[in-house]
């Protein structure tokens, strides 16, 4: 491996999400670590990622099909791999990665079954490599707060979370149009989405899980309820649809050059659409969730994931034996149709600026105290830039999730997957040794 002060990086998948990591590897990080090399099953969207390289001033770097990935990683040197890929294919990109003496950065959630799990444990215990999970939500800084309140015992010993997390209309609903929505995939929302907030509970209580129940089904997307709830348009994506053209759950790719350049103008390669009819056939995921999880200390989690909300934001309450802690998060109060000044592209996410925090904490015999803290600029409150700040700067805070927390973090929805399919609680210990099914 290669220990010269500036690290080597390559990325491997270089979809949308792959651009945060490219932008800051090319501009405010570039000191820390030099891009080397690209990686993907499509170069066209590699092309993508050499323009935001070469706007940077730079020389476009060594692209490499991901057949070739371990051969790359030799060819190039590289230090420490930041894999993008679909869910289902990190376990493959991760081992491969350790076993040539690369550490990884991956995008949560960590793999998507036990096999991906057990094959990165391994390899990782084999090599000595690092794994860092991207579990953004830990930089924000109101979720700091949280943390820092428990650990001070502002509340006493943990009792109970709860849980309960909103997406919006456009938000939600565009996991339901993309490859996200078929489970062997994506593991589903349990997974993919609520791994980072898993991943929060366990960090902010200092706990692991030991048994969960949950219950969930698709009662807005798909087919069926499309029809029913009377909100269904008959297209099957939103390019080129007339039938679209009015629906506010449409995705308008060529409304972006971004998107048009990542997606429409690479479909020839892969044949990959990302703009599906959230109403039509071929949905396996749920989008409204039920979870109940027991911890090792005892404490108890109540969650829920609601995946059409007609507001974004989320409520965490954790009660203790002194106290209570209130944060009321509210990203967007109301989701608006079609094309504003505030989201150009119709169908898509809209930036999350005017983001309200309120944190109360409440002690037994007390008035409640409100606690000043600021949602932080950028991604995920602030979350995105300061993670990159600590895993491409190497900063030791204390808040680097990994693979153990990667691995609790998907722990706990694999489970809640398994219970929903049984109808049964499930304990942790009884999945990882194969008894449930």
């Amino acid at each position: 491996m290669n220990h010269t002060t500036q690290r080597r990086y390559a990325i491997v998948g270089t979809g949308s999400r792959a651009r945060m990591y490219t932008r800051a590897l090319t501009g405010g990080h570039r000191r820390h670590g030099a891009l080397v090399a690209l990686c993907d099953t499509n170069a066209t969207r590699m092309a993508v990622h050499n323009r935001i390289v070469t706007e940077a001033g730079l020389d476009p770097v060594p692209t490499h099909h991901a057949d070739d990935f371990a051969r790359m990683l030799g060819e190039r040197a590289v230090d420490e791999v930041i894999v993008c890929t679909v869910d289902h294919t990190h376990a493959d990109y991760i081992v491969t990665a350790l076993e040539h003496g690369a550490d990884v950065i991956t995008e949560k959630p960590m793999t998507t079954d036990l096999e991906g799990l057990r094959r990165i444990e391994e390899a990782r215990e084999r090599t000595g490599g690092r794994v860092t999970v991207g579990f953004n939500y830990r930089y924000n800084p109101v979720h700091r707060k949280v943390r820092e309140l428990i650990a001070e015992g502002a509340v006493g010993e943990v009792g109970s979370v709860h849980f309960e997390w909103l997406l919006d209309l456009r938000h939600g609903a565009d996991y339901f149009r993309r490859w996200h929505r078929d489970k062997t995939r994506s593991g589903g929302l349990l997974v993919h989405k609520a791994s980072h907030h898993f991943d929060l509970v366990n960090w902010w209580i200092g706990a692991r899980p030991e048994e969960v129940f949950a219950s969930g089904r698709l009662f807005f997307y798909g087919e069926e309820n499309g029809r029913r709830h009377g909100v269904a348009a008959d297209y099957e994506r939103g390019h080129g649809a007339d039938t679209a053209q009015d629906d506010p759950f449409a995705l308008h790719l060529a409304d972006s050059p971004d998107l048009t350049a990542l997606y429409l103008d690479a479909e020839h390669e892969d044949g990959y659409r990302r703009d599906l009819n959230v109403f039509g056939p071929g949905i396996t995921i749920e989008d409204d969730m039920s979870v109940l999880v027991r911890y090792d200390t005892g404490a108890r989690l109540t969650y829920h994931l609601t995946a059409y909300a007609p507001w974004e934001g989320y409520r965490l309450t954790i009660t203790g034996s002194r106290g209570r802690l209130e944060l009321d998060m509210v990203e967007f109060d109301r989701t608006t149709p079609g094309r504003d000044e505030t989201n150009p592209v119709r169908g898509m996410p809209a930036p999350k600026e005017d983001t309200v925090s309120r944190l109360l904490l409440r002690r037994h015999w007390q008035a409640p105290q409100e606690i000043s803290v600021e949602v932080g600029e950028g991604g995920h409150g602030g979350g995105d830039t300061a993670m990159l700040d600590a895993l491409l700067g190497r900063v030791d805070d204390g808040i680097r999730p990994d693979h153990a927390d990667g691995g609790n973090a998907l722990l706990t929805g694999l489970a809640a997957n398994a219970s929903m399919a049984s109808g049964a609680p499930v304990r942790v210990a009884d999945l990882r040794a194969g008894k449930t099914g």
